[in-house]
């Protein structure tokens, strides 16, 4: 089965190599800052909502649920709460409306830089507003405007990556956002344990605030950094000018070839919408599919319903509230440790191994959390000491399969594989995708395991199981080769040369 594009290293080769410098390596690194904004909401939204002066100020039915008060509920029904949830997805629902009605066209018309500065200042406001919410609709609030910034930054940052990186590193440069949003996820924990053991109940309140923290850093690094020479070259910019910066940024004198496909690529573009072009062009379909699919996937593991609610979770299964923060810092800490991983290993095994010998992992985990739960916890009562330590360790070890596999890769792909032409329109779709199915796991998560309890984590196992094969039979190997050159991979695929049809996989191969 050809699954894979052959000519990476022959073509890398025309573009005369390229080297990391200090240069792009510190644009890459303060625009990843988008990933730490990010990871903090998620390991925020989780640990405030399991937080008691929290719970008892916004939500204190599910307060008085936590603490046994009237009648007796389920182990997996004290945290179902409509208006708790809403809380969790507002964020995801303003940045959907965000992504699709305001970045996509920020970013292609204005450039990257631009979209990252929005974003910046967004989340700004937003961290200002839940930090001092005097009542849930104003936490909410916050929350929305939260997601106008993620909206901006997850438009903009995994492109600016992708255009940035060399072609033999972009994995690495690229799986650096998947890496800061998970430092940004370990800084909430931290801030989460430490503030709820503040007296006077206002612990929350520098948990949300201090958001702001990652908000400015990359609003301020964004003020500085350089534009893409593809976002340039798409504004019309001196291809003098988009040489010398392209020097600057690979570290060599040879980079005609690669700034002629830029070139080329942008020339397809003019007069045209790229979204309609996505839609109605078979061309386009191998990367419509996977922009809508991979992140959809992705949310379909159930990551996270564990990183949203893993305090509350543990909390769930009878920790205390303290015991439970440091849980997730642990947990967190080892996701990290192997995004970091990931970083090294992605362009030297490339992206189909990560995401299948991932996707085993997380599914042999995910099933054996789901039947230690199903025999093992009750509606009432906790877990043994002995089953509560397995199954932490059974999380951890799903949180790791999916923290150098799908985590980063979910990324990754989506933003290498479109062509210039349609790339900004192409991002969108994946950032929406990804919204559309964070809302319903954000909403639904807490409800459905009311209903469902343990069988919703055989639930998720299953589009796991489906997940891992749809990559061994879809998703050719794009390691190493130029960004302007990727979609030569769909022309050589079994199955994707047959959507495309014969006049187009030609058409790829003369680019």
């Amino acid at each position: 089965m050809a699954v894979g594009f052959v000519g990476g290293a022959e073509e890398a080769q025309r573009y005369g190599g390229g080297r990391i410098t200090a240069f792009v390596a510190l644009s890459c690194v303060t625009a990843a800052m988008g990933g730490a904004i990010f990871g903090y909401d998620i390991g925020t939204a989780g640990g405030v909502s399991s937080m008691d002066p929290f719970l008892r100020e916004f939500f204190p039915d599910v307060y008085r649920r936590m603490k046994g008060g009237g009648a007796r509920v389920s182990n997996y029904c004290k945290f179902d709460s409509q208006l708790l949830t809403l809380f969790t997805s507002s964020l995801y629902i303003s940045g959907l409306l965000t992504a699709v009605l305001l970045a996509s066209w920020i970013t292609a018309g204005r450039g990257r830089r631009p979209s990252m500065i929005l974003g910046g200042v967004a989340y700004l406001a937003g961290a200002a507003v839940s930090g001092g919410a005097v009542n849930v609709f104003m936490a909410i609030l916050g929350r929305a405007l939260l997601g106008v910034g993620l909206g901006f930054a997850n438009q903009a940052v995994p492109l600016y990556l992708s255009e940035m990186a060399p072609a033999r590193y972009r994995g690495a440069f690229s799986n650096g956002f998947q890496f800061s949003l998970c430092l940004g996820a370990l800084l909430a924990t931290v801030v989460n344990f430490g503030a709820e053991k503040i007296t006077g109940g206002w612990g929350w309140r520098l948990s949300l605030g201090l958001a702001g923290v990652p908000a400015v850093l990359l609003t301020v690094g964004a003020i500085f950094l350089p534009e893409t020479p593809n976002s340039l070259v798409q504004q019309g910019k001196d291809r003098d000018k988009v040489r010398a910066l392209l020097q600057k940024i690979r570290g060599i004198e040879a980079v005609d070839q690669e700034l002629d496909d830029i070139v080329e690529a942008n020339a397809m573009a003019q007069g045209k919408n790229g979204l309609r072009l996505i839609l109605s062009q078979r061309r386009y379909r191998p990367q419509l599919a996977m922009a809508i699919l991979i992140p959809s996937l992705t949310q379909l593991t159930g990551i996270n319903a564990i990183g949203f609610y893993a305090p509350v979770l543990l909390r769930s299964i009878g920790m205390g509230e303290s015991a439970s923060l440091l849980s997730t810092i642990i947990l967190v800490v080892i996701s990290s440790a192997a995004t970091f991983m990931s970083m090294f290993a992605v362009d030297r095994f490339g992206r189909r191994t990560l995401l299948l010998v991932g996707g085993v992992q997380m599914l042999v985990s995910e099933v054996l959390i789901s039947a230690i739960m199903a025999a093992k916890l009750g509606d009432e009562g906790g877990l043994s000491k002995t089953y509560a330590l397995i199954l932490l360790v059974l999380i951890g070890v799903y949180s790791t399969g999916f923290g150098w596999s799908w985590g980063p890769l979910s990324w990754l792909v989506p933003s290498e594989i479109f062509p210039l032409e349609v790339r900004s329109a192409g991002q969108s779709v994946t950032v929406a995708s990804g919204f559309v199915f964070t809302i319903l796991i954000a909403q639904f998560f807490l409800p459905v395991l009311c209903q469902m309890k343990a069988w919703l984590f055989f639930f998720f196992a299953g589009w796991i199981a489906a997940m891992t094969a749809f990559v061994y039979l879809f998703l050719p190997e794009t390691k190493g080769i130029p960004i302007e050159q990727i979609e030569k991979v769909w022309g050589e695929h079994w199955f994707w040369k047959r959507v495309i049809g014969a006049d187009e996989a030609q058409a790829s191969d003369k680019l």
